[in-house]
């Protein structure tokens, strides 16, 4: 395990939290020497007088392989950080099952939410657009838009009901957490798992990115398969906060999304006050830049799963719960090859967005901050101009440069909420980008 100490960097101007590196691993970091204890979890007596808790990701009696588990030494428990709790207005966060408006069954697509001119902050600026599955039964996903312009201050958050995968698009996130501080920027991500208290700060000025819920199994990475032991996400460029706590007796509000609801509370002090901790069931974050891509080398156009960062994986193999797609930057040689993504009708449904740069099948019309929505068994693919020109192109080996696409897929139809349908942002004759395909058949000409 390797531990990347702090450092100042121009991108913020500030210290960086330290790392650890690797995925799913089991992590050991501690605040102050020898807050861990040695050779077992729970002392008589903790050192410097903590508590012991154990956090816990997974049923007990999981397989060791998908057993997660952490145990916190934190200077109050969290039983002590509780109070009488009230239910607070969720604004636009919605959670499945959510059937708000019922939409034409079409592809669907906006442009990107301005920001607020007032202040608001993340958990103020949650917009859901989809939801999928089921939150109670523990499978399915929401998707959101995240619209920020201060950080939250005297309030710290968690999620009962999913982990939650961060996508920046525009300005930079800090997420003060239980484990440690976690810093990401468009082109990185970061996974708060189920039950992690945090608190999201704007390093940078205002902040807008896209958000998943993930009420399934944990994120892991996809198997390889043939591909072997290399490529796609490596875990080794996976990052771990090392630990780091806050001892502030001051008024601070916990607000806890429980049971599709959001339940808040007063503290007397924060509770992000975990000295050290060990385990594997902790956030992390990666940097998007770092997959290894393969595509194919001679000719045809491969499935987008080659793609896959992460996989939230369900009871029936090789079909997910959520698939989180990337498309980055890539080499296309394939040769007498339509290179764009093809036509296609998919039992999974197709929540995309663009953090920056240009998408070669939508070359108009879908911008960085923009999303689309391309769900179960209905007919997308590339436009006119997407067509026309890799129709023509002449098949020089090209470099998409500069451009950082995503997809969650899922296998769940995705609603749409009331909210999303009735956005300004809605493209309305986006439905219809097909019907400008021309007829091209002639049949006294066989050969192209």
């Amino acid at each position: 395990m390797t531990i990347v100490q702090p450092m100042t960097t121009a991108r913020t101007g500030t210290a960086e939290p330290g790392y650890m590196t690797g995925f799913g691993n089991q992590f050991e970091t501690e605040a102050l020497p020898a807050a861990l204890p040695v050779g077992r979890n729970s002392p008589q007596r903790c050192a410097y007088g903590l508590y012991a808790e154990q956090l816990s990701g997974s049923p007990f009696a999981a397989p060791r392989a998908s057993n997660e588990r952490s145990w916190l030494y934190r200077i109050r428990p969290t039983v002590a950080h509780w109070g009488a709790f009230r239910k607070i207005d969720a604004k636009l966060w919605r959670t499945a099952p959510c059937a708000e408006v019922e939409m034409p069954i079409q592809p669907l697509r906006w442009n990107p939410i301005p920001l607020p001119a007032e202040d608001v902050s993340f958990l103020q600026g949650i917009r859901t657009i989809t939801t999928a599955g089921d939150a109670a039964t523990q499978s399915g996903m929401a998707t959101h838009v995240y619209l920020a312009t201060r950080s939250m201050v005297d309030e710290v958050f968690y999620n009962a009901d999913a982990e939650m995968l961060f996508v920046p698009q525009h300005g930079a996130l800090r997420l003060a957490t239980e484990f440690g501080c976690i810093d990401i920027v468009p082109g990185e991500i970061a996974v708060i798992p189920r039950g992690v208290k945090f608190r999201a700060e704007l390093p940078a000025g205002p902040a807008r990115g896209y958000l998943c819920e993930n009420y399934g199994g944990a994120f892991t990475l996809p198997e390889r398969g043939p591909i072997g032991a290399n490529c796609l996400a490596n875990p080794r460029d996976f990052l771990t906060p090392v630990a780091s706590y806050e001892d502030r007796d001051a008024p601070t509000r916990m607000v806890v999304k429980w049971g599709g609801n959001l339940w808040a509370t007063e503290l007397a002090a924060s509770p992000l006050d975990v000295v050290a901790w060990h385990g594997n069931y902790a956030p992390y974050k990666y940097d998007l830049r770092r997959f290894s891509p393969v595509g194919p080398l001679l000719f045809d156009h491969a499935d987008p799963s080659i793609f896959t960062v992460l996989t939230s994986p369900s009871e029936t193999p090789g079909t997910a719960n959520i698939d989180f797609v990337i498309f980055p930057d890539r080499w296309m040689v394939a040769e007498n090859t339509f290179r764009p993504p093809w036509y296609h009708m998919n039992v999974m449904s197709e929540f995309m967005g663009l953090i920056y740069g240009q998408y070669d099948a939508k070359p108009q019309g879908f911008v960085p901050g923009g999303f689309s929505l391309h769900n179960c068994m209905l007919p997308h693919g590339p436009d006119t101009d997407a067509f026309e020109g890799a129709s023509n192109a002449a098949l020089k080996p090209h470099k998409l440069e500069g451009t950082m696409a995503f997809m969650f897929e899922t296998r769940f139809p995705q609603r749409v909420t009331r909210y999303a349908a009735e956005l300004p942002e809605r493209q309305a004759e986006y439905g219809a980008y097909g019907a400008k395909l021309q007829k091209h058949f002639n049949p006294g000409k066989r050969d192209p």
